[in-house]
C-alpha cells in the first residue's frame, strides 16, 4: 500500500512537521486558502487533507464540503480539520460537511501523525475533550427519554449505532454483543450505507442526534 499523501494545512506559510519524524508519509503539496486546497485535492488526490478551519475567502468548512463531495465515494480524499478549543462550533460543522476528525493546533507532530494514519485507515478521529463538548453544546437532541432510531436499521443496526455512539471500536462491539467482529464489520457497513455516512465521525454525531446516546447514557 502506497504511503498516505497529505496536503499541508492550508493557512500557513509551509508544511507541517508530519512527515519530518516519520517515513510512511509524504506531504504532497501546501495551499493556502480554501479554494487552493480543493483545487489541489482534485489535481494531486491524496488520502489525507489536513484542513484549517479558518482562512480567507472559502473557509475549512466550504472547502471540507466541496473535497469530501467530490469524485465518487471511493475515491474521495479524507479529510482531518485542526482547531483550538474556542472554534468548536466549527468543528461540528466540518464533521457535519463530511470531515473525519479533528485534532488540536498544539497537538505534537508524533500525535499527528498517528491522526493521520487513523484517518487515512477509513477510521474517525476526535480529541476526546473536544468529542465532549462538540457533543454537549452543539448537537440538537431530542426530547429526554425521547429515542428516534433511524427506522431504515434492524434491531441489531440499531445496537451497533448506539455502541459507535459511545466510542466503541468493532472489536469491543463485538465482544460487547457476543458477535464475531466480522459479522460486527458488515453490520457497520451496511450501517453507513443505509444512512448515506461517511464513518463513524457521522454515525456518532447522528447517534446523539435521535437519541441512542446521550452525554449520561
Amino acid at each position: 500500500m502506497a504511503p498516505p499523501t497529505l496536503p499541508a494545512k492550508a493557512g500557513v506559510a509551509r508544511p507541517p512537521p508530519v512527515g519530518e519524524a516519520v517515513t510512511d508519509i509524504a506531504v504532497a503539496g501546501e495551499a493556502a486558502d480554501g479554494d487552493a486546497a480543493v483545487a489541489m485535492s482534485r489535481e494531486l488526490a491524496p488520502d489525507v487533507v489536513l484542513m484549517d478551519i479558518r482562512m480567507p475567502g472559502t473557509d475549512g468548512v466550504q472547502a471540507t464540503r466541496a473535497i469530501t463531495q467530490d469524485r465518487a465515494p471511493g475515491s474521495r480524499p479524507r479529510v482531518l480539520v485542526v482547531t483550538t478549543f474556542n472554534l468548536d462550533h466549527y468543528v461540528y460543522q466540518a464533521l457535519k460537511a463530511g470531515a473525519s476528525g479533528s485534532m488540536l493546533k498544539d497537538d505534537p507532530p508524533e500525535r499527528l501523525a498517528a491522526a493521520v494514519r487513523t484517518v487515512a485507515a477509513g477510521d474517525a478521529l476526535l480529541a476526546p475533550a473536544l468529542l465532549r463538548r462538540l457533543l454537549d453544546e452543539y448537537i440538537s437532541r431530542p426530547e429526554p427519554g425521547h429515542v428516534s432510531p433511524p427506522p431504515q436499521l434492524t434491531v441489531r443496526e440499531v445496537e451497533v449505532l448506539q455502541l459507535i455512539g459511545r466510542g466503541r471500536s468493532n472489536t469491543e462491539i463485538a465482544a460487547g454483543l457476543f458477535l464475531s467482529e466480522t459479522i460486527v464489520k458488515t453490520h457497520v457497513t451496511r450501517i453507513f450505507t443505509k444512512l448515506g455516512l461517511r464513518d463513524r465521525a457521522q454515525a456518532v454525531v447522528l447517534a446523539y442526534e435521535t437519541g441512542l446516546v446521550t452525554p449520561h447514557r
